[in-house]
Parts: C-alpha cells; structure tokens; sequence
C-alpha cells in the first residue's frame, strides 16, 4: 500500500496523502455508486429520487467503512434532473461527515471559463457538489485541464484524468501516435503535474481501464512514475480479476484503486450481503 504523502502546495493535506491514507489502513478498494435503473429494480426500489436516496446511502452506509473511496457515478443522478442532483448533494455530503473519501466520476472537460466552472462546481470548498477528488476527460488537451488541477491543488482536493480506456473505441483515439502515443502524453504529463506534491502519492492520478491487458506494455506508459493513484475500473461483473490487475500493473500496482460497482452492488439491498461483496473483492486485491 502506498505511504502518506504530505501537504498540498497550499499547506492543506494533500488528497494524495489523505488517499494514501486510507489505502493504507484499509486497502485498495473503490466502491461505484452506480444507480442504474435495473439495479433500482433489483432492489426493490423506485426509479426516482426517493429510490435513488435509498440506494446511494445504502450503499455509503454498507462500504463506508471497508473501501478507501466511494465513486458516484455522476450520470446516473442527472438523468433525474435537479431532484437527482439534490441527492448526489446530499450523498457527498453524507460520505464527507462520516469521512469516506468521494470521486465524482464526471469526467468534465472543455476550455477557459468553462473549465473553470466546472472546477469551481466539484473542487470548490463550500460548493454543494465538491467532492475530494473528480474524474476528468484531457481530450481538448491536458493543458485545459490547468483551472481543475490548480483548484484541486490549492483545496486539498484530487482529480483522475481518464489516460486508457478500456472500451474498444478507447483505442483509436488513446493508442494514436505508437511510441509517443496520446496516452502516454497524458501520462507523462500527469506525472510532471505530480511534481508539485510532496510525499509518496500526488494528487493528480490516472484512470486505467483494468481490462487493457497489455497495453500499458504496447505503448511504453511507465504508470509507476507518474507517482499517482490509479483507478482502476473494471474490476468484477465487467471481467477484471484482482489477479488480472497485478498483471496488468506491475510495479505500479501499489498505486492501484480497484474499483467495482454492479459485482458489489448486485448483492443489496441487505447491508451485511453488500458488505460481504465488498469484503471478498478486498481480500482478493490484497491477496495479490
């Protein structure tokens, strides 16, 4: 598991370390909050605010204590308008009082202002939406990511800039360039911005599809320097075993959060089956 890092370059404790932190004491596990309506079904449960409600802290309440982040997936509260933005509010808010770190998977970009309002709704101290850390997408360039990581940075707070997609169409945008491909510019230049951040683990991490295989090898990335947390989507229902991580990983797997949703969540509503889910996966990623 990673060490603790150390402080943010505003003073405050860096998301990195409080991460780090939390790998450390309780392993290398992310729990998705993802409320897909089958899911709500499979509950037993409405497919709208109240339903979403129920599940979201269900499921907080269940893996609070067992992952080291919870990831609600974003999407899935906006599709119930501003009544679904309300409960991921209030979902954010839970998992900070009971200090369960949160990465909103929203994968926001675009330019300049834009990409400063974004930063300003998930990154802000005091905006109802802020989160510790949230996902991001580089594809107008790393460089317009500059207002989120610079927030994060003087907040204390996180981001995950999406680098290698496992889906197949991932490839034919990440993949282009061969040796100097567009991942693994992503890559060095997430490892540049980790730079700034004392301590063992920095603030800006990857997102690494845990299905790529042997991509990371194909293209050269050297995921170990970037010296950031890696989420690592993927794991369970979508095919990934922990052991498949280990592989695929390497030498960076220190870094790797392994994240699973449907093949945790599958096994709600009942708290104790839920926590069983995610007791299992966490034996199987500390195992290897």
């Amino acid at each position: 598991m990673p060490e603790a890092g150390t402080a943010a370059p505003s003073g405050r404790e860096s998301f990195g370390s409080r991460l780090g932190r939390a790998m450390a004491a309780r392993g290398p596990l992310c729990v998705g909050i993802d409320p897909h309506p089958a899911l709500l079904q499979q509950w037993g449960l409405t497919d709208d605010a109240a339903g979403l409600e129920r599940f979201s802290l269900t499921v907080l309440e269940a893996v609070g204590s067992l992952a080291a982040a919870v990831k609600p997936q974003v999407a899935l509260y906006e599709r119930h308008g501003s009544a679904g933005i309300a409960v991921l509010e209030r979902t954010l808010a839970a998992a900070a009082e009971a200090s369960v770190l949160t990465i909103a998977d929203a994968k926001r970009g675009d330019i300049g202002s834009t990409m400063a309002a974004y930063a300003d709704a998930w990154l802000r101290d005091g905006s109802a939406l802020a989160a510790d850390s949230v996902t991001l997408s580089p594809y107008l360039g790393f460089e317009s990511l500059r207002p989120a990581l610079d927030l994060a940075a003087g907040a204390g707070r996180g981001v995950f800039v999406l680098a290698l997609t496992s889906n197949p169409e991932g490839a034919s945008v990440q993949h282009v360039g061969g040796a100097d491909s567009v991942a693994r510019r992503i890559t060095e230049a997430a490892a540049a911005e980790n730079r700034r951040y004392e301590g063992s683990l920095g603030s800006v991490g990857l997102v690494v599809g845990a299905t790529v295989g042997t991509a990371l090898t194909e293209l050269g990335l050297d995921l170990a320097a970037v010296r950031g947390p890696i989420l690592a989507p993927g794991l369970g229902a979508q095919g990934a075993t922990a052991a498949d991580l280990r592989r695929t990983f390497g030498a960076a797997y220190p870094q790797v959060l392994g994240t699973s949703s449907r093949d945790i969540l599958g096994a709600g509503p009942s708290v104790s089956a839920l926590q069983d889910a995610a007791r299992r996966t966490l034996e199987e990623l500390l195992a290897a």
